[in-house]
């Protein structure tokens, strides 16, 4: 009798997969924030196995380094030849000898398959005290994989592989869904007795039932409600509609749960993002990897988020984030980039055509546009201006630029950091401040303006340039009887004033 405490699931992640065309195994194929063997592994998770076994064979090391990362207690199972489903199941159970209970065996490249499936096929096996179960399912089309061949009172009676199968067996359209429970012991017995008499020449897992069922033992099929779960991945056509698939099922998911999508069919959602109720998200949008929407938010049309957090009632249109966090109010875009641990606080703004890195921007500040704010902590309530650039580099090292709360930068400034602009002050435009600005005061860092009067005249003669200024200088000659500058004077100008005639309001705009 099975001991239902006792599971092992045992994954089959071996094979090379040649139709991807890919020097990536195939189970490590990307699936909407999982590979293939994740989405498995995923599924099965929720049987609380005692022991996880992944049969491993080509591209090993790699699977073995994924296995580290996203199911570090599983046990990793080379098979060196893939001489069969078969023989990668006994080289697994030779890991775990002392098993007993029920074992579940995956094949890795079901993406699809939902945990609910795969419990109500360990339960119907376990409450049936079989000695095998298998779970089918009733396709359209079943062309290229295993038949389930029933007998005249419906039971099992063989599973077929579709290269062994002669026509009648070809036209059942109930398949093989390569995943199954069996008794341990009954299992580790018929192991030993397969046979390699078929068309491959290898051990097929598959045959153990017609073993069993010759013994005398208890076979049974469970069949799945859909068989949509069971769908298998070959090639990269197979991968892109197997990928569409799981794109409605992840987006009706939300969409019932409060989410509205704008345009399902052009939104993508990792299985490993969280949404919370009405958010919105608008059309041509792709939300990746630890994703975070909060209640209220919009994002999209037109935005790529990864293992980004948005709070509650932001707005996050036409831009790119990664590894960033925006706060509740807070907006972004449209053009923006967000690269990792930028950070915007409540209601702030970053802007059209602004870039962000390893930056905290308080609540309320604002960096409206074309600007590339780097390694930079602007306090509450500031405005920095158009077109500037936090210059974070040296070549060797990255130093950080501070701002503080309720400043005003001005438009094309340059911060070379390390440096620090204080709590009230201002910048003025065109500045390039190398030095600290303290709370209150305005820093102005720029050369003093000359005017060469009369040089396109003389030095562009003959030009369009030329001509409009003659006629302009005519027009003002007549109108006040003032003539030319002195060359003194064009050389030196009148004497700089801070803000000029418009104060500070030279300093940004927003």
């Amino acid at each position: 009798m099975p001991q239902p405490h006792l599971r092992t699931v045992v994954v089959l992640a071996a094979g090379e997969g040649k139709r991807m065309k890919s020097t990536l195994p195939k189970v490590l194929h990307p699936l909407l924030g999982r590979t293939l063997l994740g989405h498995v592994l995923s599924a099965a998770a929720p049987l609380a196995a005692d022991r996880t076994v992944v049969v491993v064979g080509h591209g090993a090391d790699q699977v073995r380094a994924h296995l580290t990362e996203v199911a570090p207690d599983a046990t990793p199972v080379l098979q060196a030849e893939q001489l069969g489903t078969g023989h990668a199941v006994r080289i697994a159970l030779e890991a775990v000898p002392d098993g007993a209970g029920t074992v579940v065996v995956i094949n890795g490249d079901v993406p699809l398959l939902r945990p609910e499936t795969v419990g109500a096929l360990v339960t119907a096996h376990e409450q049936a005290a079989a000695a095998a179960t298998v779970l089918a399912a009733e396709v359209p089309d079943p062309t290229g994989l295993g038949r389930i061949v029933r007998d005249a009172d419906g039971r099992l009676e063989q599973i077929v592989e579709e290269r062994d199968a002669d026509a009648t067996q070809r036209a059942i359209q109930e398949i093989n869904a390569g995943i199954y429970a069996f008794d341990a012991v009954r299992l580790r017995d018929a192991l030993g007795k397969l046979s390699t008499d078929n068309d491959q020449g290898e051990e097929y897992l598959t045959d153990v039932f017609g073993l069993l069922r010759s013994a005398g033992e208890p076979v049974a099929v469970h069949v799945a409600d859909d068989h949509v779960e069971t769908l298998g991945c070959n090639d990269r056509v197979e991968l892109a509609t197997l990928r569409r698939l799981l794109r409605d099922r992840v987006n009706e998911a939300w969409m019932r749960t409060g989410v509205s999508l704008l345009d399902p069919a052009t939104t993508w959602i990792d299985v490993t993002v969280a949404l919370d109720r009405d958010a919105v998200i608008d059309q041509n949008t792709q939300l990746r990897g630890s994703t975070v929407v909060g209640a209220g938010t919009l994002v999209g049309p037109d935005v790529t988020l990864v293992d980004t957090i948005v709070g509650p009632a932001a707005s996050v249109v036409r831009s790119h984030a990664v590894g960033a966090e925006v706060g509740a109010g807070a907006s972004v875009g449209p053009y923006a980039y967000l690269r990792p641990a930028a950070r915007l606080a409540d209601k702030a703004k970053v802007g059209t055509f602004v870039e962000v890195k390893n930056s905290e921007i308080g609540a309320g500040s604002k960096v409206p546009h074309l600007t590339y704010v780097g390694d930079a902590t602007i306090g509450e309530q500031s405005n920095i201006g158009a077109a500037s650039v936090f210059v974070n580099y040296d070549g060797v090292h990255k130093h950080r630029t501070v701002i503080g709360s309720h400043a005003r930068t001005g438009a094309d400034n340059m911060f070379v950091a390390p440096v620090e602009v204080g709590d009230g002050a201002y910048t003025a435009a065109g500045s390039v401040i190398v030095d600290d600005v303290p709370a209150g005061a305005m820093g102005v860092a720029r050369a003093r303006q000359r005017n060469i009067e009369g040089w396109v005249v003389k030095r562009r003669a003959g030009t369009a340039a030329a001509e409009a200024a003659k006629r302009a200088r005519d027009v003002q000659g007549a109108s006040n009887g003032a003539g030319a500058a002195s060359d003194s004077e064009a050389m030196h100008g009148p004497a700089e004033t801070v803000g000029g005639a418009s104060g500070t309001g030279d300093t940004a705009t927003e």
